[in-house]
This record gives C-alpha cells, sequence and structure tokens, in this order.
C-alpha cells in the first residue's frame, strides 16, 4: 500500500504553522514572485525561512511554486530566487516552465522538481517525457478521472510520484492555461494575476441559429457557463486511494485559516480510512461553495453538474459559529515525528537522557542533579517509562523508551520531566539547522537568434475542408492527424511539406494517437505537429520528426534551448510574446510566430456550450457564446476517432501580422479555425501581399503585452 500523503495549501506564516499543527504531511506556498497567485499575500524571505524550519522540526515537508510561465525578462530574477531557496532548502519546487526546470536542475540539483499542473499533464507519456529529465513527481490535470489516473500509474516508473487535486477550486480551462483574463483585461492569468472573466455574464448561440441567444442560469455573482463548483471528493476517497497517488493536494492558497481548517480535517479523516461526522461536511460546505460541490472530472461526472456560482445561501452559511468550531480543530498538535529516549540513571551519577529521531541525537544530563540510593520503596522504572512518553503538545511521538538503571536508584519525576522538555527541545534545535550551501550561478545568455526579413509562411487548417486550390506559396502545411488521404497528396504534389497535427490534449488517447501515427509513417508521413510533451515523447519513441505548437508554452530562451537539445526540428512561439520580447529570443532552434488566426483563449474538456437550459445544442462541434458587452466568441469542439477530446474558445477576431515587419522568427503561421476555402485563399493571398485583409481584426499582444 503506497503511503498517501495530505498537501495543504499556505497562504502566509500564519495559515502554514496551523496546517503543520494540525495534520499536513506537505505544504506548498508562494514566495512574493514568480508564482501563480500573484494576488495572495504569499511568504517574504523572512517567513519563508521560519515557516520552513518550523515545519521541518514538525517533520513536515515544505514545497514552494515557481511555476510562473517565465519571459526573457523574468530569468535573472529566477536565477536569484532559485539560488535563495537553495539556501532554505524546501523539499521540493514546483515548475510549469522549462526554462525554470533546467535552472532548477542546475543550481539546486538536492531539491526535488515537481511539475505544476500548468504544465498540461494528461497522459502518462507526459509523465516518462518528466521522469527521465529528472523530475520525482508530476502533478495530473484537473481534467483527469480516476481511471485515466489509473492507466498513468499503470504505464510510469514506480518511483515517479503523482500528485492529484482533490479538493478546491476548479478552474474550467485546461491545467488553468486560460488567456480570458489575458486578452480581455491585459492581466496575465499565466503570471498569477487573473481577474476571472469566467464569471462574467455569458449567453449561448447555436451557430445554425443566428441571433437566438440563449440566456444561462445565473444569479447576482455571475453565470454558471465556465464558473465550475468546487472540487470535493472526500465522500470518494476510497476509490482516489486505490488510484496510485501518492499525494492528495487541497488547493486554497487564497483562502483564509478556517478554510484550511475545514478541508484538512475532513481529507484527513476520509484518507485516514475514518468517518466523516456530518457537521464536518456541513462545515467544509459552509465554510466555502458554488452551490455545493462536485466530483467533477476525477468521477468522469461533467457536463452542467459541474457548474454553479456562490449564492447569498452560501455566503450567510459562512457565520462566526461555524468559524468558531472550525477553531477548535487545530488547538491540539498533531505528533507525527517518532522518536525513541533512553535514560541513564546510577546511584552517585547525573541522570542522563538521549533522544533520537533516528537522523539526529540530543543529549542532555542534569547537571545540578545526582541520583541517590532509594530508601524506602523500590525503584519504579514504570514511571519513569509514563513520564518520558508524555510528549502531547509537541510534534514528537515516541515509539520506544530504554532505561539503564539498577534497583537502588532514586530519582525526582521534576528533574526526570525537565530532561524530557529539554532533550525534546535540543532536538528540535538540531532539526532547524540547515548546512551551508554553494551555489552555482548560472550566467544569462543574451545573445538573440537572429534573422530577418519576411518569414516562411505555413498554413495550420483546423478541417482539410478549409484547404484552397493554390497553396503553393506555403512552405508547411498542418493538417488534422485524421486528414484524408487526398488530401495530404493534393498538397504533397504541390511542393508543400505536410505536417500532421496532433490534439493538443491527449486525455486517455495516446494509445489511439500512436497506432494512428504509425499508420502515417508507414505511408511517409513522419512530420508531426506536437502541443504538448506527450505528443512530443510519442515522436521520440517512433523516430519521427516534431515540429512544436504555441501551446508548448515557449516563453523564453532557456525553454527554447531546453527543445533544441530534446530534439524538435522547430517551435512555434507563444503568442502571448511582445515584438519586443521575440526579438530578444536566443537559441539555435528555429522558431515562429502566429501571423494570422483566432487565438484559442480557452482549451477545456467541458464544453461552455453544454451550460444551456436544455443542456448539450448538438451543434455539430460548433457554436458562440456572447459576453456582456455582446461580443461573440467562436466555440468548436474537437473530435478524434468519433470521440469528442476537448472544446476550444476563440478569440472575437482575428489576430493579424503579416502586414508588418517580424525579426527574429524563422516561420510564420497562419491558423484557420472558422474560415472556409474562399476566406482562407483570400488570407492566403494578401499575407503574401503583406496586406491587411480586413479592419476588423487585433494586434494581439504583440504590441501592447500584458500587466
Amino acid at each position: 500500500m503506497r503511503k498517501i500523503e495530505l498537501l495543504v495549501p499556505a497562504s502566509s506564516l500564519e495559515v502554514l504553522k496551523i496546517a503543520v499543527i494540525f495534520g499536513a504531511d506537505a505544504v506548498y506556498i508562494g514566495g512574493e514572485a514568480f508564482g501563480l497567485r500573484a494576488k495572495a499575500k504569499n511568504f517574504s524571505h523572512e517567513d519563508m525561512a521560519e515557516g520552513i524550519a518550523f515545519a521541518h522540526e514538525h517533520g513536515v515537508k515544505v514545497y514552494v511554486t515557481v511555476n510562473i510561465l517565465a519571459h526573457n525578462g523574468d530569468l535573472p530574477g529566477v536565477r536569484e530566487y532559485l539560488q535563495e531557496l537553495k539556501e532554505l532548502k524546501p523539499d521540493a519546487l514546483i515548475i510549469a516552465d522549462p526554462g525554470i526546470f533546467t535552472y532548477a536542475r542546475e543550481i539546486c540539483p538536492e531539491i526535488e522538481c515537481h511539475i505544476s499542473t500548468q504544465a498540461n499533464n494528461t497522459n502518462y507519456e507526459t509523465y516518462r517525457f518528466w521522469y527521465h529529465l529528472g523530475a520525482k513527481r508530476v502533478v495530473t490535470a484537473r481534467e483527469l478521472s480516476l481511471k485515466e489516473i489509473q492507466e498513468i500509474r499503470a504505464n510510469i516508473p514506480d518511483d515517479m510520484e503523482i500528485e492529484t487535486f482533490v479538493h478546491g477550486a476548479m478552474c474550467i480551462s485546461y491545467s488553468g492555461r486560460c488567456l480570458l483574463s489575458n486578452y480581455l483585461v491585459g492581466r496575465d492569468a499565466n503570471q498569477g494575476a487573473c481577474t476571472h472573466p469566467c464569471r462574467w455574464k455569458y449567453s449561448i448561440v447555436e451557430e445554425k441559429r443566428p441571433g437566438e441567444y440563449m440566456p444561462v442560469f445565473e444569479n447576482e455573482r455571475g453565470t454558471y457557463i465556465f464558473n465550475s463548483k468546487d472540487l470535493c471528493m472526500v465522500e470518494h476517497m476510497d476509490d482516489v486511494l486505490n488510484s496510485g497517488i501518492d499525494s492528495l493536494k487541497i488547493e486554497g492558497r487564497m483562502k483564509r485559516p478556517e478554510y484550511v481548517a475545514a478541508a484538512v480535517a475532513a481529507c484527513r479523516k476520509a484518507a485516514d480510512g475514518e468517518p466523516v461526522p456530518e457537521n464536518l461536511l456541513e462545515h467544509l460546505n459552509a465554510v466555502f461553495s458554488r452551490s455545493g460541490f462536485t466530483d467533477g472530472y476525477l468521477s468522469a461526472h461533467r457536463g452542467r453538474i459541474m457548474f454553479g456560482t456562490r449564492t447569498k445561501e452560501d455566503v450567510e452559511s459562512a457565520n462566526s459559529a461555524v468559524f468558531a468550531q472550525l477553531h477548535t480543530l487545530y488547538k491540539n498538535e498533531a505528533q507525527r515525528v517518532p522518536v525513541t529516549f533512553t535514560l541513564s540513571a546510577f546511584a552517585g551519577e547525573n541522570p542522563r537522557v538521549t533522544v533520537s529521531d533516528g537522523e539526529n541525537e540530543a543529549v542532555v544530563t542534569a547537571e545540578d542533579c545526582v541520583c541517590e540510593i532509594a530508601q524506602k520503596l523500590p525503584v519504579n522504572t514504570e514511571r519513569w517509562e509514563q513520564q518520558l512518553r508524555k510528549t502531547g503538545g509537541t510534534p514528537y511521538l515516541c515509539e520506544a523508551v530504554q532505561i539503564d538503571t539498577d534497583e537502588k536508584t532514586a530519582l525526582p519525576i521534576s528533574v526526570l520531566n525537565g530532561l524530557r522538555r529539554e532533550a525534546l527541545e535540543k532536538l528540535g534545535e538540531q532539526r532547524r539547522e540547515k548546512p551551508a550551501v554553494s551555489f552555482k550561478d548560472i550566467p544569462l545568455d543574451t545573445r538573440t537568434h537572429g534573422g530577418s526579413g519576411r518569414p516562411k509562411l505555413r498554413a495550420f487548417f483546423k478541417d482539410c475542408a478549409q484547404v484552397p486550390e493554390n497553396i503553393s506559396m506555403l512552405e508547411a502545411v498542418i493538417l488534422p492527424l485524421d486528414a484524408d488521404e487526398t488530401t495530404r497528396t493534393r498538397c504533397k504534389n504541390a511542393g508543400v511539406e505536410v505536417i500532421l497535427a496532433l490534439p493538443r490534449a491527449l486525455w486517455g488517447i495516446e494509445n489511439a494517437v500512436r497506432a494512428r501515427m504509425e499508420a502515417c509513417k508507414a505511408m511517409g508521413d513522419t512530420h508531426f505537429y506536437c502541443g504538448n510533451l506527450g505528443a512530443l515523447a510519442l515522436c521520440k519513441e517512433l523516430g519521427v520528426s516534431a515540429h512544436g505548437g504555441f501551446s508548448l508554452n515557449v516563453f523564453n530562451t532557456e525553454c527554447l534551448r531546453f527543445f533544441e537539445e530534446f530534439g524538435l526540428d522547430d517551435t512555434e512561439l507563444s503568442f502571448e510574446l511582445t515584438g519586443d520580447e521575440i526579438r530578444g529570443l536566443g537559441g539555435e532552434l528555429p522558431r515562429g510566430i502566429l501571423l494570422y488566426g483566432r487565438q484559442p483563449l480557452m482549451l477545456t474538456r467541458n464544453c461552455p456550450l453544454a451550460n444551456s437550459p436544455k443542456g448539450c445544442l448538438n451543434c455539430k462541434h460548433a457554436g458562440k457564446i456572447r459576453d456582456r458587452k455582446g461580443v461573440e466568441f467562436p466555440v468548436h469542439c474537437t473530435r478524434f476517432e468519433g470521440k469528442t477530446v476537448y472544446s476550444e474558445v476563440f478569440n472575437s477576431v482575428p489576430l493579424v501580422l503579416f502586414d508588418r515587419p517580424v525579426s527574429n522568427v524563422d516561420f510564420g503561421v497562419l491558423r484557420f479555425s472558422v474560415e472556409n476555402a474562399v476566406e482562407t485563399q483570400a488570407i492566403l493571398d494578401a499575407a503574401v501581399r503583406h496586406e491587411k485583409p480586413h479592419s476588423d481584426c487585433t494586434r494581439g499582444l504583440f504590441l501592447r503585452g500584458v500587466l
């Protein structure tokens, strides 16, 4: 049976201590920078040092989030931050960006690297990818079911750990990779500044019924369209424990201490196989819920049942009486550090107590006390043992006591109690001590890639019907993995390279995707477009060429070098980069940018169009959502082998950059999503002429960036 870890969030030093005292096996925290909870109080350097020392003394691990997707301008600060963390010695770093991962392995290799859910960890090939690079643990994508997690466990090394969220807020976007806040408000969710536009008011329109807007159930706080209920797996813990998960993670670095107390109490009891009291479940619901909880993706219960908003009743249930009762939960110290005591007591000698935790040993002697010969009663060593076992109010749990004495020695109980307390304090000091460390400075390479002039053109077609007659101006076309042979042959006959796009997310379909890739390879198609690490791993396994997509989240030079070493042929950069940031990228890996297309603002396994009053619209995989300002956003579902895999919400207008000069890139991508063949031909022709095709477009983040 795998030992299950309970991993608890801590927004401050106060909450960390509460979590530690109450029963967490590990806590995760964020510093003042480079984490995805920019609005949280977070930890100063001093608080982090105190918190880590406190947790280690109490036998609890500490993981620090360094999970932003770093731009080049972030790298010098990241390097300095990792050096600081090396000195503080947390037990692990939670990382999403390959560039930061590279720095961490070089600067502080003794600290474990855990791969954040932000890295889109949907399949076992992704886990294998990170394992071979030295990652100890991977946090599952929140969209996975327990059955899919079981499949991952069966296909990865036994010593690789799986961490999964079992309680807390659920972002409906694919592993939290959402661009709505970025594009609508200018606040980057992927750097911790999300403004939660998913909770604004929206309506739904079916593609085949234009102008017919269906309202979505809403209250004064917003709609249900993107707003998932909080996850709660307390009542499904038996299934969770049997799925091969190593760490049960609670979300809540923005939550108050009472929330943490309620969640930890309930999850702790459930994980230990104890019944969860009904009043504790009521408190858990009261302290924070959005119309109740969901078991969501883990139980494969997707659809409208997952959505909810925080109602007036939810707010009123979180009253002072509930909080007062929750305060009582963390009054008593959880005893989790096993120790052994040895007492040496002989007449004419100073009594001595030794306490050991297996790694550290503290020895204390009563210098002002000499044991005497007992005059009346025989020596009661059982009472001595009872006193040494009284470790309540401390993190220590006495496992064994050894007493070395004779039958004639007397020892006052007050002296023995004082020796026990002093020995445990001294042991605590040893557990808090940290050995000196040496730094390995990694210089930042500021050289740029070079390259100027007009980049070569590639076109991404979501559907083969979009491919126009004249594509001779293209260097390559990117077609769906299941594109028909006729279209592939026509493109090849036009002298255009064919690259087959693997699905952006591989939720439980990696075996089917591998089989399709093998069939394509047998027919001579050996170039594949990859938007996730699992897809890259498949390419490497099959010995075919891999081209990186924008969803690999390439933001910085170190990330480019990471994929260059992996063997990627080339990659598309993130379209969240500005022109200046693109020009500042180094490395030798050929790179490209989006020159035309509606950027996918959100990818989700739970289609928002299905959240209509009637459920799924049966919209033939295309529809729209409309925001409070009347702006419409196309929604398309992607299918593979007859099964809907995910849905994408596209920007209301396309990005256009092909009329502007760009530098430091080797190719540009024209991404077609809602266009027909006539429209794609017109855009291709305009791109060749470097002419803006129409006024209804955006420059994206290329010029302005984000906050």
